[in-house]
């Protein structure tokens, strides 16, 4: 990361991560196929419902992770082993008790949320039955997360890569035999999915207890360390409200979808599960520009910030457009996977699902730029101002064209634009904020280091 041509050691970077998140992608569309293909639309529904209300829960506090990892990276930047130690144990302790509290938000609050989002009644049992059962995994998710963005620090995303096909496949399996086997349908892949969660966990709490290096765990030192956690959540809270905001929008966005009835919610599953991976792949690289950064900065590489911000542009690039083009290519083919063709919603649901894929996940690419514009912005150290330009450029934006426009027009073309359109006003101030920041900071860092010297 310290050295060596830059868009290169991003890929390498990169490309691990990407195919760890598509790959858990890939194992939780496993759910929605299965779901789909085995119990009907209605089943398919209850599952896609939920899916906006645990991003903003679950993705708020994953959100968080992001802390550990720039505090991480930079102490290795600056050759802190104790500091390290510290963080890594601090990470443990902050997810588990995180995760408790998740868990406990879902549980009580689950029908009431949905309610809120007006899930069509015909789906609301099933989508509360599904949305308990998944947040008793939620500690688990919260400490692979924890325990994956600190091997991320050190550049390890191969590890995270096979502990995650580890669990899909397990997963995987676990789908078919609930929902085939025992007939459990909407259960079965919920109870699936925390059985591969808790595998995830053992695997990467396994690695970091034999870890060669001073991110090695050891169980009687796990415990909260103020200044080390104050600092993770001083780092990672904005990101994770600003996940949170991200997901308000979308639970509303959910919410307009929603007013369509059950077949636009099954197709808005079905596209949002194919775009996915799109995002997921792109978004490694906004983790690839927060490592980098953080480390560089710490290791006073000042001379490669600006060529990791273009080499960030040009991966999101390398990697998003591919994947945004052949999903809308093969937006029918893909979109048919997630039903059977015999059900009595399969041309609806086709149908409306080509019209998101065109507005939505055809320019997904400009959603990359946004995240990884924003992730430079974060690694050089600016927490709160990357959460406040997402929440005014993409958030409010996008919640104020649902309460406006789509209202005037309601239409689900003209529901979906809101999406590129509030993803160009983000990146572009981003892009302004990174510019403007680095230009500042790096003529106070380079005013500083000679009289340091001189010390």
């Amino acid at each position: 990361m310290l050295d060596g041509p830059i868009l290169p050691r991003i890929l390498q970077f990169t490309l691990p991560l990407a195919a760890t998140g598509m790959l858990q992608l890939l194992f939780n569309a496993a759910d929605v196929i299965v779901v789909g293909k085995f119990s009907g639309s209605i089943a398919l529904a209850a599952v896609g419902a939920t899916s906006t209300l645990v991003n903003l829960i679950v993705n708020t506090f994953i959100g968080i992770s992001v802390g550990v990892n720039i505090l991480v990276a930079r102490r290795i930047g600056c050759h802190d082993a104790d500091g390290v130690s510290r963080a890594s144990h601090c990470a443990v302790a902050l997810s588990a008790l995180l995760g408790l509290l998740v868990m406990a938000i879902g549980l009580l609050f689950s029908r009431p949320m949905l309610e809120w989002m007006e899930t069509p009644a015909d789906i609301l049992e099933k989508s509360t039955l599904y949305l308990k059962l998944y947040f008793l995994g939620v500690p688990f998710t919260l400490i692979y997360n924890f325990g994956a963005a600190i091997l991320r620090a050190y550049g390890d995303t191969r590890r995270p890569l096979i502990y995650l096909t580890v669990s899909g496949v397990v997963n995987a399996l676990l789908n078919l035999f609930f929902v085939i086997v025992c007939k459990i349908d909407v259960a079965g892949v919920a109870i699936a999915t925390v059985i591969s969660q808790v595998i995830s966990v053992f695997l990467v709490m396994r690695c970091l207890l034999r870890f060669d290096g001073a991110a090695k765990i050891s169980l009687r030192q796990i415990r909260l360390y103020r200044g080390e956690a104050v600092q993770m959540m001083q780092i990672g809270l904005p990101a994770g409200l600003q996940s949170m905001l991200f997901n308000i929008s979308n639970v509303m966005v959910q919410s307009a979808v929603n007013s369509f009835g059950a077949d636009v919610v099954a197709a808005n599953t079905a596209s949002g599960n194919i775009g996915n991976f799109t995002y997921t792949a792109q978004n490694s690289v906004y983790h690839a520009a927060i490592t980098f950064t953080s480390q560089n900065l710490g290791a006073r590489r000042y001379d490669r910030i600006d060529r990791i911000f273009w080499g960030s542009c040009a991966a999101v690039c390398i990697i998003g457009v591919p994947l945004s083009l052949l999903s809308t290519v093969f937006g029918p083919q893909l979109l048919g996977i997630y039903i059977a063709r015999s059900d009595p919603a399969y041309d609806a649901i086709i149908q409306n699902g080509v019209i998101r894929n065109y507005y939505v996940i055809a320019p997904y690419i400009l959603c990359g730029l946004m995240d990884t514009t924003c992730g430079m912005v974060r690694g050089l150290g600016r927490a709160w101002l990357p959460m406040l330009v997402s929440l005014t450029g993409a958030c409010l934006l996008r919640i104020v064209w649902i309460w406006t426009f789509f209202r005037w027009t309601h239409t689900l073309e003209m529901l979906y634009i809101s999406y590129p359109i509030s993803w160009i006003v983000t990146a572009a101030v981003h892009a302004v904020c990174y510019f403007v920041i680095w230009k500042k900071l790096r003529a106070k860092l380079e005013q500083a280091a000679p009289q340091t010297e001189q010390a």
